[in-house]
């Protein structure tokens, strides 16, 4: 017998995500950037702050998200005026990012309001455990 849908993990996993991910589009709203968009900014602004320039295939890595996907998303971003894709000089099949001034301020801004609907949609469930829970899950064979 079939599970009844409020007692099937997956399906209020669904619920529960697609709740989460409208909180996020609110939040990044007034800042002009789709969930995405934040993501990989947000990313290669992270990894720019480590002294790294990463190639796209090493920022949807990062990302984890779909090469292609992310190649049109920094386009996008790109002319936004948030990252700039200049040819790896050794490898000139591949373009190394580089967050823009005005990617930098946004970045930070971007990553607060984000942490700000994580913080109130997670309030139910403590920190520590919604961790550990949501680790498992993204990573089941680490």
């Amino acid at each position: 017998m079939p599970l009844s849908p409020g007692d099937s993990p997956g399906f209020l996993l669904w619920h529960a995500t697609l709740r989460w991910q409208r909180e996020i589009a609110s939040a990044l709203a007034p800042l002009g950037l789709t969930h995405v968009q934040f993501v990989l900014l947000a990313c290669a602004w992270w990894l720019n702050s480590q002294g790294e320039h990463p190639n796209q295939l090493a920022l949807a890595r990062q990302a984890g998200t779909d090469v292609k996907m992310t190649s049109q998303v920094l386009r996008a971003l790109e002319q936004k005026g948030l990252v700039e894709r200049e040819v790896d000089p050794n490898d000139t099949r591949a373009k190394r990012l580089r967050v823009t001034a005005a990617g930098a301020e946004l970045a930070p801004r971007a990553i607060a309001a984000v942490e700000e609907a994580d913080a109130r949609f997670f309030l139910p469930v403590p920190v520590d455990e919604a961790v550990t829970l949501l680790r498992r899950l993204a990573r089941p064979g680490d």
